[in-house]
């Protein structure tokens, strides 16, 4: 995985902007973080990726550009994503809905890869909101928590 950094001014992005997007067309990105930048009056930007342009399936599941987190987590991180999947499912399960709909694999990368783990953090997650931070961040916290053995039980 590589790390790309770009600089889009608030006022006039233009040109900078077009230089993300096509970078963003061009690449399996794998994680966005941003930070709006006061004093310069400009997004800062850090782009994770790897290489190879996306899928071209274009629809809906399968054809997409689809990440082997195996590649791109630490073993440990990818044994705790693995955990939060099949929790996921599971939830899914219970409440008839699509697994996507619980948190996406993107959601569960960023949150393997929380150094300290707790509420404000999880918030901090794009597309993690009060809602869901009511709804499932205890469980979350819960499992992050608990070592691969003790979820067994």
């Amino acid at each position: 995985m590589q790390y790309r950094f770009f600089t889009i001014p608030g006022a006039d992005p233009g040109e900078a902007a077009e230089e993300l997007n096509r970078f963003l067309r061009s690449v399996r990105v794998l994680q966005v973080s941003r930070h709006f930048d006061v004093a310069a009056q400009a997004w800062r930007l850090a782009v994770e990726y790897l290489d190879g342009a996306p899928g071209s399936g274009g629809g809906r599941g399968r054809g997409r550009n689809r990440v082997d987190y195996r590649e791109v987590l630490e073993p440990e991180e990818f044994a705790r994503f693995d955990r939060l999947r099949a929790w996921r499912k599971e939830q899914a399960e219970k409440e008839g809905v699509p697994t996507y709909a619980i948190f996406t694999n993107e959601q569960l990368a960023a949150i393997v890869r929380l150094e300290h783990p707790d509420r404000a953090a999880l918030g901090g997650i794009d597309g993690i909101g009060e809602s869901r931070l009511n709804k499932y961040g205890d469980s979350l916290l819960e499992l992050l928590a608990a070592g691969p053995g003790e979820l067994e039980k």
